[in-house]
């Protein structure tokens, strides 16, 4: 007898400000620990912010023009903004799999993958976290537990403006270190086919799988054209 699939269900919010997201994410979390939703995957790009984990204090980014927000996840100071696909797995690690460090590799993988599609070669920094290509870091990650269910996640500069990484070190590092996939690649604009590859390449990396779509509705009397399914907003 095999098991049933894990599966992933995936949000999409657009553009958010970060208290929006992160309110949200609670509530995701909440969810998820109660058993009331399954496993599911946030996908959003954030009005500009710098936020902070618990290797970093406020005392390290005075003087920035941008909001500054305190979150629970580990790591350092890092910014999110336009251009900038960020992904939060709200997900339970089963039993077999409850290492964070492991964890934090699976989200690396996925993204050196989603590079890879692109002909594009990402690598990992020892003794660092996030995604790397060549000598610039493209990714960062910072995640947060509890229960066993992780919250937080990752930042892939797509088409970011990397000039917001000035006036503090992002993650710790010279912030002429960061770089962005539009750099290295060709990738169009807005960031829904990045978001395709990493959903793809992160359900290979974690163990899950998408559901299965639903059904079309019967189109009735055909008039030549097939009815298209309404997509949910």
């Amino acid at each position: 007898m095999t098991d049933a699939p894990r599966l992933l269900n995936v949000e999409r919010w657009g553009r958010t400000t970060y208290a929006d997201a992160h309110c949200r994410q609670l509530e995701l979390l909440e969810a998820r620990i109660a058993g009331e939703i399954g496993d599911t995957l946030v996908l959003t790009e954030h009005d500009a912010v710098v936020t902070y984990g618990r290797k970093s204090g406020p005392g390290e980014l005075g003087g920035l023009e941008l909001p500054v927000v305190e979150v629970e996840r580990g790591g350092e100071a890092t910014y999110h903004g336009p251009g900038q696909l960020v992904a939060y797995p709200i997900v339970l690690l089963p039993e077999r799999r409850r290492d964070l460090h492991r964890f934090l590799r699976e989200l690396e993988d996925a993204v050196i993958g989603l590079l890879a599609e692109f002909d594009v070669v990402g690598r990992r920094e020892p003794g660092l976290t996030g995604v790397w290509i060549g000598d610039r870091k493209v990714c960062s990650l910072g995640v947060a537990v509890r229960r066993w269910v992780t919250w937080h996640g990752l930042a892939l500069n797509v088409h970011t403006d990397l000039a917001a990484f000035r006036g503090f070190a992002p993650c710790g590092l010279d912030p002429r270190v960061m770089t962005r996939l539009a750099d290295h690649a060709d990738v169009p604009p807005g960031l829904l086919l990045v978001e395709v590859l990493l959903v793809k390449h992160l359900t290979r990396a974690l163990g899950l799988e998408l559901p299965e779509p639903p059904p079309l509705a019967d189109p009735g009397p055909s008039t030549g054209f097939p009815t298209l399914p309404i997509l949910p907003g």
